[in-house]
């Protein structure tokens, strides 16, 4: 439990996106429709990899790590979100420090998942004649176990230097749900040690990976541009769009809200939300879409996959 001004902290009062009452309801559709898609768009990615040898690929196992990290990360925020759309909705001290941990946990996991998946890229693109051997099955399970294993690592600190403070004035989270910068706000102690825990964390969770990701593609641009084909040089470039936008919106926004003072949090409080919206809510539905329901091979496993079901 928390302390709250010498007493057992025992819930939050969320107070969501918005108190006005039509507006809820848009949001409640739209982030619904959201969800679904997510789940359905995911899992159908997940299956047609399991399914498909020709999806046996590094690039596509780590887009099935990706994948269940979505869903996962989706299923932690967005309920919640929908139920505080509908009713005033209050969360557990233990739900809250739940929701936190492995909200960060999975979100860890992405930053370096990410990073890793412009590295496997970066091989397929500048060493292709190397990248079965570079990219071998071994050293893809190790890979994405590190990623699992430091955003597990990383989130437990996150967690345990944020919930250890006691907490002042009203227990309400202005939010959509339990975050660091926002609970680091209700602090009524100094917050420096654990400010700096936490921030270098980002560095090793957020900063590097983003700055691997930058090195990688910076080769794979230079690659890109010394091809003498412009028919290859599309094709090389198509590979890398889709991981592009997608590592971009989700590490601006992810950079912008914990590498950070947390007293600037408190400037616009709303565009924080839409911040969090971003990076929690739109990535997990965008991801699928942008990266491989798009993709030729995707789309020729879904037409085996849905032949096969048909027939039997």
């Amino acid at each position: 439990m928390g302390i709250h001004n010498g007493s057992v902290i025992s819930e939050f009062l969320l107070l969501g996106l918005t108190e006005d009452p039509n507006l809820k309801i848009i949001l409640f559709v739209l982030f619904l429709v959201m969800y679904i898609v997510t789940l359905i768009g995911n899992t159908i990615l997940i299956t047609a990899w399991i399914h498909d040898r020709r999806l046996h690929t590094p690039m596509y196992f780590f887009l099935g790590n990706l994948s269940l990290l979505d869903m996962c990360f989706s299923s932690v925020i967005v309920p919640y979100l929908l139920a505080q759309l509908l009713v005033r909705r209050t969360i557990s001290f233990n739900a809250c420090a739940f929701q936190m941990y492995i909200a960060l946990f999975l979100g860890g996991t992405e930053c370096v998942l990410l990073a890793v998946m412009a590295y496997d890229r970066y091989v397929a693109i500048v060493f292709p004649l190397r990248y079965t051997v570079i990219m071998s099955r071994p050293v893809c399970i190790t890979l994405a176990s590190c990623c699992w294993l430091s955003g597990s690592v990383m989130s437990l600190l996150d967690t345990f230097f944020t919930l250890r403070l006691p907490i002042c004035g009203a227990k309400i989270i202005n939010n959509f749900f339990c975050e660091v910068p926002t609970l680091l706000k209700m602090a009524c102690v100094d917050t420096f040690a654990s400010e700096m825990v936490i921030f270098s964390a980002a560095i090793f969770m957020v900063l590097i990976p983003s700055f691997f990701t930058v090195i990688s593609y910076t080769q794979i641009i230079i690659t890109i541009v010394r091809l003498r084909s412009s028919e290859a040089r599309l094709k090389a470039f198509s590979t890398c769009a889709s991981h592009l936008i997608v590592v971009t919106i989700f590490y601006s926004t992810v950079i912008s809200m914990y590498m950070r003072p947390s007293s600037k949090t408190s400037e616009n409080e709303n565009q924080d939300k839409m911040i969090a919206v971003l990076y929690t809510v739109t990535p997990p539905m965008l991801n699928p879409i942008i990266y491989s329901l798009r993709n030729k091979d995707v789309k020729m496993a879904l037409q085996k996959l849905t032949s096969r079901q048909m027939f039997h």
